[in-house]
């Protein structure tokens, strides 16, 4: 490799170091399918070593005080806000093919989840009360363990902040494993703690080949040493991880995909409705758990939005992500599953209102269709591309009962100027996180999007994920035990 070119390092034990055998792979960008760096991959005794670093760290970490543990997550937010903008973007475009935009709000939302988590010192405070005997009750939040990590590539820096911020406040030791397509990204935040004064072992980072990930994360995630498996990405991985996982009873968070309706109602804002969803559906080129895939319009606004929809996708244009809105897909096999789904629906009898179902390379345009049916696969299986259906229904129950048919659970949108109403068709739309009158592109970073089971995982990246609750029941004097009484009156 051209010594011109970045090299992705490990990160254990507070070392910077190549792999145990001086294996390496590339990285691509998704758009050129030019080579833009390599990683160190790591092997099974790099993992290993991972672990133990971890392992060893953890007694020291968790004994510290929960104010010295919030001041590194500060440190790092001042770091990372202060002077590493540019350097986050260049990376995550080079790496992903991400635009300049989701770059930037990638960097942005670093920041503000190690902030926001750092902010939940209130919750790990111990609870007392007194117990039914007369004595006291002390419940203390002590950390899981040791957490193995895994982090998605298409918001590299944010999700792997993510994946071990809240594990690590709370008191955890981590091993981060990196997008095998985007590990400069997810280096970035073992070098971002590393500058905050992280002691050694709290935090490790290992990449590895698309070729040894699987064998390798196996056997990580059977290592007696982990204690809990967090992983953002999509459900047929999760499912072999939770299997894998299953055999020695281990917990897992899962923040996978979703099939994510916007629900539109006849007296919705139609305007912004159509901005928002064309948002939702359109931002990084449908590449986002999150990503608007189903819009339910009531018919009487049907014509009105579509219309709007449509015309505000034509000006959207994917390719260069530093000349165009859309970036490409991550690769061409995504592309291919794509215009799979889409051509299916065509030949099913849908309606293209927009694209040609072509790609080029890993690029793909927007395309919009209508007269989808519940058949089709497009309108049950994830996309993660620029694409969304519509569905015309009449009635509010129809619409909860479309929105409701996926097997998705992560988010939603409801459009309406009746709150009242929205509050009410939200609470019964299966979805963990619904956004009324905004797009389904939205968290908050105290409560991430979350799924309520399905394909869209289960659990939660906060205290109480990353926490066992320990209790200690401190006993009053004169204590009887009928058993024992019942002794001495023989």
């Amino acid at each position: 490799m051209s010594n011109s070119l970045p090299f992705t390092q490990l990160y254990i034990n507070g070392e910077f170091r190549a792999s145990a055998q001086n294996s390496v792979f590339d990285i691509r960008n998704p758009h050129t399918g030019q080579v833009t760096g390599q990683s160190a991959s790591a092997t099974s005794q790099d993992c290993r070593n991972a672990i133990d670093a971890a392992h060893n760290a953890l007694p020291s970490w968790e004994s510290t005080d929960i104010s010295s543990r919030q001041a590194i997550l500060l440190k790092a937010a001042d770091i990372l806000q202060s002077s590493w903008m540019q350097k986050c973007v260049e990376i995550n475009t080079a790496e992903t093919g991400a635009t300049p935009d989701l770059g930037t709000l990638n960097w942005f939302m670093g920041s503000v989840i190690l902030r926001s988590v750092a902010g939940m010192s209130d919750q790990l405070k111990e609870e007392s009360f007194s117990s039914a005997t007369g004595g006291q009750v002390v419940v203390k939040k002590r950390a899981v363990g040791v957490v193995l990590s895994i982090a998605p590539w298409n918001a590299a820096l944010c999700l792997a902040v993510r994946a071990v911020a809240a594990a690590i406040f709370c008191g955890n030791t981590v091993v981060l494993k990196a997008s095998e397509y985007s590990p400069r990204s997810h280096a970035l935040v073992s070098e971002l703690f590393h500058e905050a004064g992280l002691p050694s072992g709290v935090l490790n980072f290992v990449a590895m080949s698309k070729e040894t990930t699987p064998s390798l994360v196996s056997e990580m995630i059977g290592n007696p040493k982990i204690r809990l498996v967090n992983f953002t990405g999509g459900a047929a991985v999760a499912r072999a991880i939770a299997a894998e996982a299953a055999k020695y009873l281990k917990p897992c968070i899962f923040e996978l995909g979703g099939k994510n309706p916007s629900i539109v109602l006849n007296d919705a804002d139609v305007e912004a409705a159509a901005k928002s969803i064309t948002y939702g559906a359109m931002f990084n080129a449908g590449q986002i758990c999150i990503s608007t895939e189903r819009v339910i319009v009531q018919r009487d606004v049907s014509k009105a939005l579509i219309t709007a929809i449509v015309e505000l996708s034509k000006k959207l244009t994917a390719g260069d992500p530093t000349q165009n809105p859309l970036p490409a897909l991550f690769s061409q096999a995504s592309a291919e599953n794509v215009i799979r789904l889409i051509q299916g629906a065509v030949n099913s009898g849908a309606e293209l209102l927009l694209g040609d179902l072509s790609k080029d390379g890993s690029t793909v345009q927007p395309h919009l269709l209508t007269n989808v049916t519940r058949e089709m696969p497009i309108w049950k299986q994830e996309t993660f591309g620029p694409v969304t259906v519509f569905m015309v229904c009449d009635t509010v129950d129809e619409a909860i009962e479309l929105a409701n048919d996926t097997e998705y659970s992560l988010a939603a949108a409801l459009w309406t100027q009746d709150i009242t109403k929205g509050k009410e068709v939200a609470d019964r739309i299966y979805s963990g996180f619904t956004n009324i009158n905004g797009s389904t592109i939205h968290g908050e970073p105290s409560i991430e999007p979350f799924g309520l089971g399905g394909s869209s995982g289960y659990g939660q990246f906060d205290i109480d994920h990353f926490t066992q609750k320990r209790v200690c029941v401190i006993h009053g004097p004169g204590m009887k035990y009928p058993m024992i009484e019942a002794l001495s009156q023989k």
